[in-house]
């Protein structure tokens, strides 16, 4: 159950009451969009940047959201009741429907939850991760909208599939990797890579979901004394890299550790920077 729940024009309300409507096209098609935010301090980390991100998907998926202030202020009345009720690490959902089957506006609400401490252990720990085939060519959703790719739709049944299945082959997390044979992103992080004194992540003309961690990193890196780029990569160079990262919003920055079982090797003072760099606590 989360712990705050809000409504758009309605406000906070009990999480334990009914929400949505039995026909309500998020449920019955996964027809809408979403954003997971990290709340520190109590406030909404990089929230603009994950409302344009929002409003973004919105588009693509030809429905219209409210306007940016309002989903703000929306945001703004959860993390009040989050102030009042909890302390530490939160995780705030915006989730925004299509609506109704018959028509109508569109459904919007947020909730609020504590982060658990196993979901930011990879911070500390990093992670083991697998390749999983994407079943396609890494330009083949630039061609293909329909594909929704850098869309941040409720469809996640795929993401959760492939994470599962990760977890059944004794792994941490999965990426994916284009037919074509390149690594392209978590499912649900973005893929950061070191080669010398260049920090790398995946162009978004590959379909990826533009991160805004990652973006956020790439931003200030400079003040690590690291350059940044986009390009492609395929596995087996990904595999051979200088040190190798997934970021999310919530988890953070995790260094990974293996892929398909492969050592991969690690550099600890850029990691660290890039925790600063993000301000991700890492557990002890």
């Amino acid at each position: 159950m989360a712990l705050v729940t809000a409504v758009l024009h309605r406000g906070v309300v009990d999480s334990d009451a009914p929400l949505l409507c039995a026909d309500d096209l998020g449920v019955l098609r996964g027809d809408g969009v979403f954003e997971t935010i990290n709340v520190r301090g109590g406030a909404a980390f990089l929230l603009s940047e994950h409302l344009d991100r929002m409003a973004n998907s919105a588009r693509r998926m030809e429905f219209e959201l409210p306007a940016k202030a309002e989903l703000a202020e929306l945001a703004e009345q959860a993390l009040v009741a989050w102030r009042e009720r909890a302390e530490g690490e939160g995780a705030l959902r915006l989730v925004a429907t299509r609506g109704r089957e018959a028509g109508g506006p569109p459904t919007v609400y947020a909730t609020v939850d504590p982060v658990p401490r196993e979901r930011i252990l990879p911070r500390r720990d990093g992670l083991r991760i697998v390749s999983a085939t994407l079943g396609v060519n890494a330009d083949a959703r630039g061609d293909a909208p329909w594909l929704l790719g850098g869309v941040k739709a409720l469809s996640y049944a795929s993401m959760m599939a492939v994470t599962r299945w990760a977890k059944a082959q004794g792994a941490d997390d999965a990426l994916w990797v284009s037919a074509d044979g390149f690594a392209l992103e978590g499912p649900t992080s973005s893929l950061l890579w070191l080669e010398g004194d260049t920090l790398f992540t995946t162009p978004t003309s590959a379909g990826i979901l533009p991160g805004t961690t990652s973006a956020y990193l790439l931003e200030q890196a400079p003040k690590a004394g690291l350059k940044t780029g986009e390009k492609l990569i395929s596995l087996g160079d990904l595999k051979n890299a200088e040190a190798a990262w997934l970021s999310s919003s919530v988890r953070g920055v995790a260094f990974i550790t293996q892929i398909d079982g492969e050592p991969v090797a690690q550099r600890p003072d850029i990691t660290a920077e890039l925790d600063k760099l993000a301000g991700f606590e890492v557990p002890s």
